[in-house]
Parts: structure tokens; C-alpha cells; sequence
């Protein structure tokens, strides 16, 4: 079994999962079967922030190979699947960057159902149709209002409350400092808290 030990800030070492280390040496069937541990979890990440089901499919297949090609970069000082979240960031920027985000109620039904789908399927099982339509309505409400935010602030906000990050883990992938993550965190939270939409969603009626 192969295994790797990487720096951490301070001196500190720490044991890389052994698929994590193989790939890093290498190997690409390691590499595989790590993304397909994480590919479902990606996917939905990716949906989450896009709202778009082929763009998150698009999004999900480019973050695995820029993961693949950069992977010597890793340093293991935050979770892997953290590392590529801040990927799936940086692509979907560049997308934003090139043409203006397409709406959710304007993309095609086949689009707009898939996305949907994918989006009822965090809710707990058992749901019911209500609550699912429900679900999908506060998702979309909830990108909206993230939109609206700074493109720094929205990446810690997104981290932070998607992924579940810490705040040193986004700070190492976001090569800020710690402090700088929580003031963009704190900026970003006052901003939402005062747009009209995360209002109503945090009110009893939309719960």
C-alpha cells in the first residue's frame, strides 16, 4: 500500500490517503478510483452553484482534469475534495467571464427538469412533492441572492456553506489569510442578510 506524507504550514506532516498518494505518483486507475468516489459529490456541487445540469456535467468532467493535470500542486494542507471545489470555482468564473449566466427559468426543459432532479435529489428522502418543488424554488432563490455578491465574497460564502470547509481550508485554497477570509465571510453574510429575498426565504412561511 502506498502512502505519502506531505508538509503542512508549521513543519507538521500528515499521511495522504493511499489512492490520494498513488495517483500523485503517477497512477492514473488510481486516479480514476478516486474520482469516482467523489464524482457524484462533485456533481452536486457543481449543480448547486450553477443551477444547470449539463453545465454542472461540463463543469464536474473539467475540474477531474485539471485536478488530474495539476495534482502535483496539492499540498494536503486542506481536504482534497475542498481542492477541487476551488477548481470547480475557478471554471465556473471563467464561464461567467465569457458570456452572461444563463437564467434558471430560462434554460430548456430538458435542461431546466434535469436540473431539477439533481437539486430534489439533496432533499431527505422521503419528501414530498411539495416539499421537493419547494426545494428546488428556495435553491433557486438562494443562487439569485449569492449572484449578487462579490465575486471574492460569493467563492467563501460558496466554500464555506456548500462545501463545509473551514475557515483555514478556504483560506489555503483561496491564498488568503485567515483573517481576510473572515471578513470577506462577514461582509458577504451582512450583504445577504439584508437583500429582500434571503428574507423571505429565512421567514417561517418559506420553511
Amino acid at each position: 500500500m502506498v502512502t505519502e506524507l506531505s508538509t503542512q504550514a508549521g513543519g507538521s506532516r500528515i499521511e495522504l490517503p493511499p489512492l490520494l498518494a498513488q495517483a500523485r505518483a503517477g497512477d492514473r486507475d488510481a486516479f480514476c478510483e478516486l474520482c469516482g468516489e467523489m464524482a457524484g459529490r462533485l456533481y452536486r456541487q457543481a449543480v448547486a452553484l450553477c443551477g444547470n445540469g449539463t453545465l454542472a456535467e461540463d463543469l464536474a468532467q473539467e475540474t477531474l482534469l485539471a485536478a488530474w493535470k495539476n495534482l502535483a500542486r496539492y499540498n494536503g494542507q486542506c481536504r482534497f475534495f475542498t481542492w477541487l471545489c476551488s477548481i470547480l470555482i475557478h471554471h465556473y468564473q471563467n464561464v461567467l467571464r465569457k458570456k452572461t449566466p444563463v437564467g434558471f427559468s430560462a434554460l430548456g426543459a430538458s435542461e431546466r427538469e434535469s436540473a431539477e432532479r439533481r437539486l430534489h435529489e439533496l432533499a431527505e428522502p422521503g419528501a414530498s412533492p411539495d416539499e421537493l418543488l419547494q426545494l428546488g424554488e428556495r435553491e433557486a432563490a438562494l443562487r439569485r441572492c449569492l449572484a449578487r455578491l462579490p465575486e471574492k465574497q460569493r467563492d467563501v460564502v460558496y466554500l464555506r456553506f456548500f462545501v463545509g470547509a473551514a475557515l483555514n481550508e478556504i483560506a489555503e485554497v483561496l491564498q488568503c489569510s485567515p483573517g481576510t477570509i473572515k471578513s470577506r465571510l462577514f461582509n458577504a453574510l451582512d450583504k445577504l442578510s439584508h437583500m429582500p429575498e434571503m428574507k423571505r426565504l429565512a421567514s417561517p412561511e418559506t420553511t
